[in-house]
């Protein structure tokens, strides 16, 4: 059975007979794990071999696992700075910023291959334009020469330890105060002042072989009245064709408030994502909306989609968090970054 294009969540720290049934249906293709699936190490590593164990090819699993607010494992987990402290670097020492945010992509992807998680959805690529607060110090900088240097940083360190990475939130989710989660967000901007500024970060990772992106559910409503998870002009015009982006396009989560008010039915909300370009589309938190498009979406996947999926998979590198450990550039990486400070709060969202 292949992959199909559906990521869902699942309910607690073990699988129940409903998360079986549905992540064995034929157009699950992946899992999303959030704070209440961990506990520690060890039940994450036997969560996640059970998830990987129910089909061949194995199922993706992903998390949000950026690090300061938004970071889903912290038990047993090295607590990855939030990414405006590397900004913040950057601004006195560039050449240690860029230095550490590495050794943090490191560490992060490290830890989570240890424990069976396929990759994180990071680096985030927005701009801190400061006046967004679900953005905020999730971005690295104002500047999108440095959030470009910075983000390429953590991906090279992300594959050190076994991961790709996937930058979001295509084209731009930080020049907004509205949340998207929440609310319906709306960009005023003409395309030419967004391309100026927020896509540069999109092209230079593009180029540099970024994996995997999450565009924003945001309408930019110059360009297009759609919700850019929703616009074949985002997604195929400006992302396939004009920066040449081959990779995996994963929607943001489809029960948000910023995709639901667009599309009222879930079903609809995932045909129209996959319409528009999606790879792969996210159910998180609405069984009844994930059990609603396990019945009734009509997609068959491309063998191009098929692929780019299949590139998703961590290479597994360390074995075990036990033999990680073990190893001396994890334990130099651990104590470089661990005296940036870190947030404790934490964002329940993509």
């Amino acid at each position: 059975m292949s992959l199909g294009p559906v990521m869902l969540d699942i309910a607690g720290t073990q699988l129940t007979e409903d998360d079986i049934r549905r992540l064995q249906h034929p157009l699950t293709g992946g899992v999303i794990l959030f704070s209440r699936n961990y506990s520690d190490q060890y039940q994450l590593a036997e969560l996640t071999q059970q998830i990987h164990g129910l089909r061949n090819p194995r199922l993706l699993i992903a998390v949000d696992h950026e690090g300061g607010r938004v970071q889903r494992f912290r038990d047993d987990f090295t607590r990855i700075p939030a990414m405006r402290e590397f900004g913040k670097i950057w601004d006195r020492q560039p050449t240690r910023a860029r230095h550490l945010v590495q050794q943090a992509g490191f560490v992060l992807a490290a830890e989570l291959n240890a424990c069976g998680v396929d990759f994180s959805f990071t680096p985030v690529l927005d701009l801190d334009y400061g006046q967004s607060s679900v953005i905020g110090d999730r971005a690295f900088h104002p500047d999108p020469h440095v959030v470009s240097s910075l983000a390429l940083n953590l991906m090279i360190g992300l594959k050190k330890g076994g991961m790709v990475a996937v930058g979001k939130h295509f084209p731009g989710h930080g020049y907004i105060e509205a949340d998207s989660h929440l609310e319906i967000a709306v960009d005023t901007r003409e395309y030419a002042d967004i391309a100026i500024k927020d896509l540069i970060p999109f092209q230079s990772m593009i180029e540099h072989g970024l994996a995997g992106i999450m565009p924003a559910h945001v309408i930019y409503e110059r360009v297009d009245p759609k919700p850019a998870g929703f616009s074949t002009v985002w997604l195929q015009r400006i992302l396939r064709t004009e920066l040449q982006f081959e990779g995996c396009i994963f929607s943001d989560d489809l029960s948000m408030r910023g995709a639901g008010k667009y599309l009222p039915s879930m079903c609809l909300r995932a045909q129209s994502a996959l319409n528009a370009g999606c790879d792969m589309v996210l159910v998180c938190n609405d069984s009844a909306g994930a059990d609603e498009v396990l019945a009734s979406l009509k997609w068959e996947m491309s063998a191009l989609s098929m692929a780019r999926l299949a590139h998703m998979h961590a290479r597994n590198m360390f074995g075990s968090m036990t033999k990680l450990r073990e190893n001396g550039e994890y334990v130099q990486a651990i104590k470089e970054i661990g005296v940036i400070g870190c947030e404790s709060e934490e964002l329940p969202w993509t």
